[in-house]
């Protein structure tokens, strides 16, 4: 099936994906080397820096793709079936982030700076997660508003229109309508996945505002282990003819 889904869009995608997960992996292995060292500030917040600018590397590159074919990324070949049943709006939950902080807490995995956080980040963590959790809920509303436009009463009768023509020129003309009220609809999916990644930014961003250098690189190595680790399970699963993503063998969660 997803052979069948494939476009050139989606492809190129995939390639520059691939790429970015393998330099994923490259960076959390960087991320527990730190976290075992004793490394100045300094040091550590560079590592951050990098970490940082490659997610905003992504989301770049996806904002430029779905301008082109924003349902190659609602429907992408580059995740595994695993990783697709986990996926809100084109990527990951904001408000997991959170339920990860917690885990990260109490496990004291992968190391123990999140387990040593004050009162006051606590308390700043959680004023953040109740003001993502409203974020995550308008977007919802609005996909919810997109999928039900499709009924609205221009695409019903758009459907009776089309069921009732005769001639060639009435079937160019439907076309010609069907087209743009698609190319509305499609924008409205690009809207959302906009919004969507600007709430997961802003999750990633303000958490890190809250937490030092040291306590970042283990809050960045748990998020790096989550998605890599997901991505060899769904890999395994799918059972994928041709290479697959390995991820260092010390990476575990």
């Amino acid at each position: 099936m997803l052979e069948e889904m494939k476009t050139p869009v989606g492809e190129r995608f995939s390639e520059f994906f691939h790429k970015w997960i393998c330099q994923l992996d490259d960076y959390l292995h960087q991320l527990l080397m730190v976290s075992k060292e004793s490394l100045c500030e300094a040091e550590q917040q560079v590592l951050v820096s990098k970490l940082t600018a490659h997610y905003k590397e992504f989301y770049t590159v996806k904002w430029a793709v779905a301008h082109e074919d924003v349902l190659a990324v609602y429907c992408p070949i580059w995740l595994s079936k695993l990783e697709n049943a986990y996926s809100w709006l084109t990527g990951w939950k904001p408000s997991m982030i959170f339920r990860l902080v917690e885990s990260m807490k109490k496990t004291r995995v992968p190391g123990p700076g999140l387990a040593e956080l004050t009162e006051e980040q606590v308390r700043k963590i959680e004023q953040l997660r109740m003001k993502i959790k409203l974020e995550e809920e308008k977007v919802e509303r609005e996909m919810e508003r997109q999928q039900v436009a499709m009924a609205d009463r221009k695409m019903v009768e758009l459907v009776r229109m089309a069921s009732r023509i005769r001639n060639g020129e009435l079937v160019g003309q439907v076309d010609g309508l069907a087209e743009v009220a698609l190319k509305g609809t499609l924008a409205g999916l690009e809207r959302v996945m906009k919004a969507a990644d600007c709430v997961r930014l802003k999750t990633m961003k303000g958490v890190l505002d809250v937490l030092n250098p040291s306590q970042s690189v283990d809050f960045l190595a748990g998020t790096c282990m989550v998605q890599i680790r997901l991505r060899q399970w769904g890999q395994i699963r799918d059972s994928r003819k041709g290479p697959r993503f390995e991820p260092h063998n010390n990476v575990l969660f």
